[in-house]
């Protein structure tokens, strides 16, 4: 089988990179932190809630964008 120089296809058409999330920021700064406290995750909370906060707004404007489609339009 040849291999291509494209990346493959997404297991399904919504499936996005964490670096296209809104979100990206937050994240490499929980990775960041962990690394900076050699994994000690007690040292880094404040950097995971913030993480958590913006995936759970990030959901919901996601949820309200496939409530207000319509089948229609």
């Amino acid at each position: 089988m040849a291999s291509t120089s494209r990346d493959p296809a997404p297991p399904y058409a919504s499936a996005a990179r964490i670096s296209d999330s809104p979100c990206y920021p937050q994240y490499s700064a929980s990775l960041k932190c962990l690394e900076e406290h050699n994994s000690e995750k007690s040292k880094c909370r404040e950097h995971f809630d913030v993480y958590k906060e913006c995936k759970k707004k990030e959901r919901e404007a996601r949820l309200e964008r496939n409530r207000n489609r319509s089948f229609f339009s």
